[in-house]
């Protein structure tokens, strides 16, 4: 039981109730680019990347950092890229009663509209952490849980080389894939560093970069 309780609390492609997407079943050449954590100062250092390639990106937001840096929220807004809830405290959303759960989300949720985004506002589990309670709001409250099916940072072996981050993305990212990444903090530089990389090199493989909502639109096509 405990095992059973272990494979439903990290898995990337199942859940007891709702719609859950690590990847997009497609045949089209798309990808979605996103990003968890923040806002930072780093905010200005990422936005102006993302506009130099002219891709738009998802931000998975949570909601005690927008609630410091309304301002940099708004950037990530009037710039045209869509925003993501990843709870207001970042904690583990495990083992944790439907009224916190339902704090947690709405109160970010409230903030993300304060720093004026309108659109529909999907949901990152902290950690990628869900079990019971999670799914059961996200399905009482028609949400939709985002996962991902790259995540180049998670290898030690890679973590600290931009190279061979980029690289990672780059060979391992298929039609439809969501690809996470951290490029908010002093300690993810090379996550940052190698933006430019994994960008250019799926743009050499023919692949167009689409927000997590747009991407949800190709599934089955």
């Amino acid at each position: 039981m405990t095992v059973g309780v272990h494979f439903l609390s990290k898995s990337r492609s199942y859940q007891l109730f709702g719609e859950i997407y690590p990847r997009i079943n497609t045949t089209q050449k798309v990808v979605a680019l996103t990003f968890d954590d923040g806002p930072t100062e780093k905010v200005d250092s990422v936005l102006s990347i993302l506009d130099a390639k002219n891709i738009k990106a998802t931000f998975f937001l949570t909601g005690n950092s927008i609630q410091n840096r309304l301002s940099e929220t708004k950037k990530i807004v009037l710039a045209g890229h869509e925003i993501g809830n990843h709870s207001y405290s970042h904690n583990r959303l495990i083992f944790k009663s439907y009224q916190s759960i339902s704090e947690e989300i709405e109160k970010t949720d409230s903030l993300i509209r304060k720093a004026g985004y309108l659109q529909e506002i999907h949901f990152r589990p902290p950690h990628g952490k869900k079990l019971l309670v999670l799914p059961y709001y996200m399905k009482r409250n028609d949400r939709k849980t985002i996962m991902w099916d790259v995540a180049p940072e998670s290898i030690p072996e890679i973590a600290n080389d931009s190279k061979k981050l980029a690289n990672h993305v780059i060979e391992n990212s298929k039609n439809g894939s969501i690809i996470l990444m951290h490029v908010m903090y002093k300690g993810r530089a090379t996550s940052l560093e190698s933006l430019n990389d994994i960008i250019e090199g799926l743009k050499n493989k023919g692949f167009e970069f689409k927000t997590v909502s747009e991407i949800i639109n190709y599934e089955n096509t």
